[in-house]
Order: structure tokens, then C-alpha cells, then sequence
């Protein structure tokens, strides 16, 4: 399951350069579509997959010594203390505990696993990333039901030299990247909450700077 998101965030992320050259000839998100209206606030079915760098507290019940505090290794695996490099990331917090079972079943009779995730990162293709003119540029796990407004407040706003109507909606599609016009002026200084809108695991804004 990691090798097959990996290679899709790569597949992305290379397509990107590409794409700001494009945007940048084609006059920046004027020649761009919104997102149309009856996608601006779709219902959503979302699963957190665990990451990289995510922190999980693992409980095995009756072996209280056994229980403990991990953290996913940039590669992905985590180890405990019966099982090394055991693969986590991709994996949901129940489908990670049902393999510690399986791996456990040679140590402990019957286990009973719970993974709880307290610090959260996810993987790359569920991350919102804002580059550009923004206060503070960064990777964001995605939550359900995030919006514009709530990924502007995360990363401080945009900066005086913004050209926040010229920003980019980047966004995978049927396994195709499009890109949307964003108003983000008209959202942040305006109070125009028409530019807001639901965000998408994966999604990436691009902020424009102002040539003027």
C-alpha cells in the first residue's frame, strides 16, 4: 500500500513545476474555472490512513507491559517491543492493530490490540500543502470537512504581496491533475463567504504574488 502512494505523491509532485510554468504564461488563474458550484461542498467519505511521523500509543490488553508509545519511521515501518519494522504507514489505526495481533500471536496467546493515533501527519496523498505568498507555507494533514477558510487560518493568512484572486486550486481528478481559481482576497478581506469551499485530501493552493 506504501510503495503505491509514494508513487502516486511522486507522479504528482513532478507534475507541478510543470503546471506553475503553465499557470504563470497563462496569466496566473484569470484563464482558469472555479470550481463549480455543485462540488464547492460535497459530501465526503474519508479514512485516515497513518503516515510518516504519525505518534500512536499501542495497548495490548492483559500485557500492560507490553504497551507503548511509537512513532512511524520516515520509511514507513515502526517497531514495538516484540516486533521490528512492521509497515504502518498507509494503514488505518484498525487494520494496523489487527496486524500487531497477528505478529504478537508468537509472543502472547490471543492478543488484543488498539492503536490510538495522538499526533498526526498522514500520508503525503492526504496532506493539503499551500506554497507561495502565504504567512506561513506548509503541509497540513487533511480533516474531514476542512474548508478554504479553515486551511487560511492554519497557515496565518497571505502576504501583503499576495495577488489572492490570482491563487490556484490544484486537485486530482479521475487520476488527472485540474486546476480552479481561487478568490482568496475576496474571502479573507471581503468576508465573501461564496469563496469558500470544502478542500480534498491531496489538494494543493498555490498563492500567487502580485506583480504590482
Amino acid at each position: 500500500m506504501m510503495n503505491v502512494v509514494s508513487r502516486k505523491f511522486r507522479q504528482k509532485a513532478a507534475l507541478i513545476p510543470m503546471l506553475l510554468v503553465s499557470l504563470i504564461v497563462a496569466g496566473c488563474s484569470t484563464s482558469l474555472p472555479e470550481v463549480p458550484a455543485d462540488q464547492r461542498f460535497p459530501s465526503q467519505d474519508y479514512t485516515y490512513l497513518i503516515g510518516p511521523g504519525d505518534t500512536m500509543e499501542i495497548f495490548i490488553w492483559g500485557n500492560e507491559e507490553l504497551s507503548t508509545s511509537v512513532i512511524v519511521r520516515p520509511d514507513g515501518k515502526m517497531s514495538t517491543r516484540l516486533v521490528e519494522d512492521l509497515e504502518a504507514s498507509g494503514k488505518t489505526p484498525t487494520q494496523l492493530a489487527r496486524d500487531i495481533e497477528v505478529a504478537y500471536a508468537d509472543y502472547v496467546k490471543q492478543p488484543v490490540v488498539s492503536v490510538i493515533v495522538n499526533g498526526f501527519v498522514g500520508v503525503p496523498d492526504q496532506q493539503v500543502r499551500v506554497v507561495g505568498e502565504a504567512a506561513d507555507p506548509r503541509s497540513i494533514p487533511y480533516k474531514k470537512h476542512m474548508t478554504l477558510l479553515d486551511l487560511m487560518i492554519d497557515v496565518g493568512g497571505m502576504t501583503e504581496f499576495a495577488a489572492g484572486n490570482e491563487s490556484v486550486l490544484i486537485r486530482t481528478e479521475n487520476n488527472s491533475l485540474n486546476s480552479y481559481s481561487l478568490r482568496l482576497d475576496d474571502l479573507l478581506k471581503d468576508g465573501d463567504i461564496s469563496a469558500n469551499m470544502n478542500l480534498m485530501p491531496g489538494d494543493i493552493v498555490i498563492i500567487t504574488e502580485s506583480w504590482f
